[in-house]
Formats: C-alpha cells, sequence, structure tokens
C-alpha cells in the first residue's frame, strides 16, 4: 500500500502523455470530422446560390403581386392582433386579472 502511495506522489507533478497511437487517432478523428464537415459546408453553400440564382428572377417577376399581397396581409394580421387584445380586455380574464 505504501509503495502504490509514493508511486502515486512521484506521478502527481508531471503531465502525463499519451501513448502515440491515442494521439494518431485522436488525430485522425480529427481530421476526418472537419474534413466532412467542411465538405457539408460547401454544399449547402452551393445549394444556397443554385436556389437563391432560381429564386431571384421569380421574386423579380412576381413582385407587382407579392408586395401589395404581403401589405394585406401585414394589415389583417395587424387588425387581427389589436381585435384581440380589445377581446381580452373586455373578458373575464381580464377583469379579473386586473381587479376591475
Amino acid at each position: 500500500m505504501a509503495e502504490l502511495h509514493q508511486q502515486s506522489q512521484q506521478h502527481y507533478g508531471q503531465p502525463q502523455t499519451q501513448p502515440r497511437s491515442h494521439q494518431v487517432v485522436k488525430a485522425a478523428t480529427a481530421v476526418t470530422a472537419g474534413g466532412s464537415l467542411l465538405i457539408l459546408s460547401g454544399l449547402v453553400l452551393a445549394a444556397t446560390v443554385i436556389a437563391l440564382t432560381i429564386a431571384t428572377p421569380l421574386f423579380v417577376i412576381f413582385s407587382p403581386v407579392l408586395v401589395p399581397a404581403l401589405i394585406t396581409v401585414g394589415l389583417i394580421i395587424t387588425g387581427f392582433l389589436a381585435s384581440e387584445d380589445s377581446v381580452w380586455q373586455r373578458s373575464p380574464c381580464y377583469r379579473g386579472y386586473t381587479g376591475t
């Protein structure tokens, strides 16, 4: 027991090094994972560029229809949210919440 205690004290202050095979496996794993992620990010970038190349002319062609449609949808949503607020204020839940 005393010998084990002395051996652990001898190695306590010294940095422990890993065997070379573990370092090689770590490096190989890191390179493989990094390369795979790099290839995947390149494919995503290429797909994004292709999608924008296809979608941009469609947005330009349909913009006379899309812009008024988006404005109308925005106004409808704003009106709906405003009416929900007034409905909420007239509800019994709101009166109980505020004490009025």
